[in-house]
């Protein structure tokens, strides 16, 4: 059975995070939030736990003021720990994993230690951080696993709305945008979700994202005269 979080939320969730640039920094922003704990980032040298959870105002400090490698944490967080490696993330238990770092990160080891912990959801953050091995383990474990292509798109969408304010005058707060943003990415699940259904793979969202996006610009060449 595929164990869908669609009606479920990051509240009570432990979060693995991987990297600790940008989207690894919004990441844990945002699932903090939600009112889940995320107790790792990483860098390319190694990975941070913290099982009281990571201090955000400590990473951003680290990443965006000092440039310091994300070792430094461990120095400045009693009970944090630091261990070499960026792959040894994937072993640390959790509810939720977002590889936020770089492509192919998450391998079948990777993706199989997570299974055995009991991930339950799998979203990329990065450009394709999983690799092919790893995203066909996951669907058979039945984990929800949302793809880079879908999972990933608030970063465009976003531009989409700045230009939006652009052209239209407007300045809207950052409340206002991210309120629009959760509606945009709400209707990428369902447009994804949907599709799977449609063409007989359900919870499939890999392949519901694929035919999505398929017919989003199948459609736009056809009203263009294109074809």
């Amino acid at each position: 059975m595929l164990k869908d979080l669609a009606n479920d939320s990051f509240e009570g969730k432990t979060v693995v995070i991987s990297g600790s640039g940008n989207v690894a920094q919004f990441a844990c922003q945002k699932a903090t939030q939600l009112g889940a704990k995320v107790v790792t980032v990483s860098d390319s040298n190694g990975y941070i736990y913290d099982p009281n959870g990571i201090n955000l105002d400590i990473v951003l400090d680290l990443k965006n003021n000092k440039r310091a490698r994300i070792s430094e944490y461990a120095k400045l967080v009693p009970g944090s720990e630091y261990h070499e490696g960026s792959k040894g993330v994937w072993t640390v238990k959790c509810d939720i994993a977002l590889p936020c770092a770089t492509q192919n990160e998450l391998d079948l080891e990777g993706a199989k230690a997570l299974i055995a912990n009991g991930v339950k959801a799998v979203a990329e953050g990065a450009n394709m951080p999983s690799t092919p091995e790893a995203i066909e383990a996951f669907q058979k474990a039945g984990v929800l696993f949302g793809p880079a292509k879908a999972a990933n798109a608030g970063g465009v969408a976003t531009s989409g709305l700045e230009m939006s304010q652009n052209s239209e005058r407007l300045s809207w707060t950052f409340e206002e945008v991210d309120k629009k943003l959760e509606g945009i990415m709400k209707s990428i699940y369902a447009a994804a979700s949907s599709a799977a259904v449609k063409y007989g793979q359900k919870g499939n969202l890999v392949m519901g994202a694929n035919i999505a996006g398929f017919l989003k610009v199948a459609d736009a060449m056809k009203w263009q005269g294109a074809v």
